[in-house]
């Protein structure tokens, strides 16, 4: 279904790290009317995340960081997440590999691609790209924890999948990307008990 818009017209608001600009614009709603709307939209590019996971240890690699928007909500500010980080011009499978080694230390050479989601479509542009990866001790390149020039200060945990899955439902894992690659895992991923 093509959405019928036309008349856009856009007010740059900030430019300060990415771009926030209002839009204003017509939008025919179902009835076959026109309705003037505005709203504003937040471009900080495409991104991808990756979940990194160990079939024989039936492990996986999450980071642990300070997030200030969740903090200005009321949280304590540090997230459980999975490696995930803007494109800035590459492909989301080259800059997911790059991106796992900057913040968790290990070097992947097989990703594979399960997703796209819009993360918070009422207001972010972001397009997310989600992959997995499957990482052996032999993976690990460095300590990771990200690049300290980009405000990085990363603590990378490695669980087991058990305790990550539990995680999630008392609400210790709170990042939306990290609990859907957490239940992509454990839905289809190499965890499932084979019945045969």
């Amino acid at each position: 279904m093509q959405a019928n818009v036309r008349n856009i017209r856009e007010q740059l608001l900030s430019d300060n790290w990415y771009t926030l600009k209002k839009y204003t614009f017509e939008l025919q709603r179902s009835d076959g009317s026109w309705q003037e709307q505005q709203r504003e939209a937040y471009d900080r590019g495409n991104g991808a995340v990756v979940l990194l996971y160990n079939r024989d240890k039936r492990s996986v690699v999450l980071t642990r960081q300070f997030r200030l928007p969740v903090f200005i909500n009321g949280h304590h500010g540090y997230l459980i997440e999975a490696a995930a980080g803007l494109l800035d011009n590459a492909s989301p499978e080259a800059r997911i590999v790059a991106e796992a080694e900057e913040e968790t230390g290990f070097r992947v050479s097989r990703i594979e691609k399960v997703m796209e989601a819009y993360m918070s479509p009422g207001s972010v542009t972001e397009k997310l790209y989600f992959f997995i990866a499957e990482y052996t001790d032999a993976d690990r390149c460095s300590d990771g924890g990200g690049l300290a020039e980009e405000g990085e200060d990363i603590q990378v945990l490695e669980w087991p999948m058990s305790r990550a899955l539990a995680a999630v439902t008392r609400g210790e894992i709170m990042d939306a990307k990290t609990i859907m690659l957490l239940q992509y895992l454990a839905l289809h991923g190499p965890f499932q008990e084979n019945a045969a």
